[in-house]
């Protein structure tokens, strides 16, 4: 661990880097498909996951996937009808609520007929600026969610997913006081900069630390 004047908690420090080490080969083997995404993944492919990451607050991702699975082969995220949607979302919680941002989002996404948020995002530029834009234009997405997608399709290098999970150990590592009562854009990247510090300080890459810390609460690599 490199040396700081911060008042992280050292234990909980060495802990991060014990698990980091013990995982770091999943780790650059998920991300890695990840960024096969975005570089080879077609447009249905990356909207499909835009799907994914709109199911998955309050929900448990394997759980999230498996309705991927079931709305991909009864062909209803580019067709079904709100109603179908949820009947088809009930292992997923908010599914009445979920439908409804898979149908705003196709509206977004779908341009004359074809799924195009792959080309919207390029448009952007930066995965910053995707990350503003997400957050702006896509309903039922906040800091949390924009994030998790970009990480998914391999542009979330430079970003935090700030869920339950990660604010925990975020605290527990002596990098927050406490877990925020709501997430607003300054206090999501203001800390998000404060794990950015952390993630310096362990010399553990910030999208390797986000699976670290997620890791230590559940056990599991995933997406």
């Amino acid at each position: 661990m490199k040396h700081h004047n911060f008042s992280f908690n050292r234990a909980a420090c060495q802990d991060l880097i014990g698990v980091h080490e013990e995982i770091r080969f999943e780790i650059e083997s998920r991300i890695q498909s990840f960024r096969k995404l975005w570089a080879k993944g077609s447009e249905r492919e990356i909207f499909i996951e835009l799907v994914f990451c709109l199911l998955t607050p309050q929900t448990k991702a394997r759980q999230a996937e498996k309705a991927i699975e079931l709305l991909t082969s009864k062909d209803l995220i580019f067709n079904g009808g709100v109603n179908d949607l949820a009947h088809h979302l009930n292992i997923v919680r908010f599914r009445n609520k979920k439908a409804a941002y898979i149908i705003e989002a196709r509206k977004k996404c779908i341009l004359k007929g074809e799924p195009s948020l792959k080309k919207i995002l390029q448009g952007c530029i930066t995965p910053s600026a995707m990350r503003e834009y997400l957050v702006r234009e896509v309903k039922g997405f906040g800091w949390k969610e924009a994030s998790h997608f970009l990480r998914n399709i391999g542009l979330g290098k430079n970003f935090a997913i700030l869920d339950r999970h990660i604010l925990k150990n975020l605290v527990r590592a002596g990098c927050i006081e406490r877990v925020p009562e709501n997430l607003t854009r300054e206090c999501y990247l203001l800390t998000e900069a404060k794990m950015r510090e952390l993630s310096g300080v362990l010399n553990i890459p910030l999208e390797h630390l986000d699976f670290v810390l997620w890791y230590m609460e559940t056990g599991d690599i995933y997406k």
